[in-house]
């Protein structure tokens, strides 16, 4: 039977599809509080120590995406590694279950940034802001990590962005695509702009200061991880490619190459960026006290060429938030839909809309917890996410490669990772320091989410009669 899909994606593009999915304003908001938890030229080594990482987790990302080069990735990957019809399904259901949080976390984030964002517009709207913001902090229950929420001006601005967001996606999509092209130029103006003025005005004496804070070497225990977790944020997006392997021309070699390719790219990139801001704006002007507020692009452009230029800078940076926040919610809304439809997740979210014929419910949970979260702190927002991910995704996924290695030692693998299994313990190893130097609500939540997905799939598969209350034949239970 041919394939469905067009396969359109060869290098070039499917290198700049990962590359689009990880370039944001993501990487602009996150410098600030990587200083805080790395003073100075430090701070630096967070983008290094994640750079290293998604270099190391990229090969177990590449062999899997040519060895089983369907459309879907994490989803299909552990249902095939750990058995479609056994331990595949309880995985492939814990997958979507974290990405219910995590998921709508990741694009409550652009909203956040839209509030931060909008207070650097002006100096009045921020004081206005200020005045009128009542903020809540869960201080007593987390009494290692004070989780807060917020409500104000700034915040109602991004509540009404993501629900015009979520109106315009409840519609079909054919022209809405369009936008996204618009919405990420602007923060590709915003990069250019900065690189070129950076890289101009460079200060080595700036860049480099290892005065006040920096002036003493910090423990990596301390900060290393929180730093790491912060541009692994920025970082997410090296496997994209791997969600529609389906239309990746000879995806065997493709995809590892885009996915090395990109990785090492945005690594460069973005220590690049924090060069070109922090050669010219001190690190010490950064306060170490809500870091989050200081828009540091802003900032950088204010000192170069004034008020004028930072609010056209922070108008940009909104911009591309929304782009974000609408290819994200547009994107992510699918996924539980794709594992509903194969029975793989509750029936209810793969309903198509009668009219508009879109995923309506996935869309409107999405969506609803993404309104939710966008009230929260953006640093424990990120902290949130990245821990949630790591133990139902990364780390399964590479148990799952091994696995795979191991149970079909004779399957064509286009890519091989190199040096196997070293960098699969690397990466493991990776990927368990930055969930354990999370702080402990986060560590917490993580555990709760993987312990009560595994009840609900218990009780979700008894009521189904799928693994492990069906007699299974063969490895094919049910078919996808």
């Amino acid at each position: 039977m041919p394939d469905s899909l067009q396969r359109h994606f060869g290098l070039l593009h499917a290198t700049a599809l990962n590359v689009t999915m990880i370039v944001g304003a993501g990487v602009f908001i996150t410098i600030p509080l990587m200083l805080k938890e790395l003073p100075g030229p430090y701070s630096l080594l967070g983008w290094l120590g994640a750079g290293a990482l998604i270099l190391v987790d990229g090969m177990i990302w590449s062999e899997l995406g040519a060895t089983l080069p369907g459309s879907g990735g994490s989803y299909r990957y552990l249902l095939e590694c750990f058995g479609r019809g056994t331990w595949g399904r309880p995985m492939a259901f814990l997958f979507i279950w974290q990405f219910l949080l995590s998921g709508p976390l990741e694009i409550a984030s652009g909203l956040i940034a839209i509030d931060l964002y909008s207070n650097a517009l002006s100096p009045q709207f921020a004081q206005f802001n200020e005045a009128h913001t009542w903020k809540w902090t869960l201080e007593k229950i987390f009494a290692e990590s004070d989780v807060s929420v917020a409500f104000g001006p700034s915040k109602i601005l991004g509540l009404i962005i993501g629900v015009v967001i979520l109106l315009l996606l409840y519609r079909r999509i054919t022209a809405l695509g369009r936008l996204t092209v618009t919405f990420w130029l602007g923060v590709l103006a915003v990069i250019a702009w900065i690189l070129v003025e950076g890289w101009t005005r460079f200060d080595p004496a700036v860049a480099w200061d290892f005065s006040g804070r920096a002036a003493v070497v910090p423990e990596p225990a301390k900060g290393l991880g929180k730093a790491m977790i912060l541009a692994m944020y920025s970082y997410l997006g090296y496997y994209n490619i791997c969600y529609i392997g389906d239309e990746v021309r000879d995806p065997g070699r493709t995809i590892p190459r885009a996915i090395l390719l990109s990785a090492l790219t945005v690594c460069i990139l973005f220590v690049g960026l924090h060069l070109a801001m922090l050669g010219t704006v001190s690190w010490t002007e950064v306060p170490t006290e809500n870091p989050a507020a200081y828009i540091l692009p802003a900032e950088f452009m204010r000192k170069i060429h004034g008020d004028g230029a930072a609010s056209l800078t922070s108008l940009l940076l909104i911009w591309s938030c929304i782009g974000s926040a609408f290819a994200g919610l547009l994107g992510y809304s699918r996924i539980p839909y794709g594992a509903a439809r194969y029975g793989h997740f509750f029936a209810p979210f793969a309903r198509i809309h009668p009219i508009y014929q879109i995923p309506h419910v996935s869309l409107l949970l999405v969506g609803g917890l993404t309104l939710f979260w966008s009230f929260s702190d953006l640093e424990k927002v990120i902290q949130a996410l990245i821990t949630t991910r790591i133990l139902e995704q990364f780390i399964a996924q590479i148990i799952g490669a091994m696995l795979l290695r191991r149970r079909e030692p004779d399957r064509p693998r286009p890519y091989r990772i190199w040096l196997y299994p070293l960098p699969c313990g690397v990466a493991l190893a990776g990927w368990f320091y930055l969930y354990f130097s999370a702080d402990l609500p986060f560590i917490q939540l993580g555990l709760a989410t993987l312990v009560t997905g595994v009840l609900i799939y218990l009780v979700w598969s008894r009521t189904a009669k799928s693994f492990p209350f069906r007699k299974i034949i063969g490895n094919n239970q049910e078919n996808p």
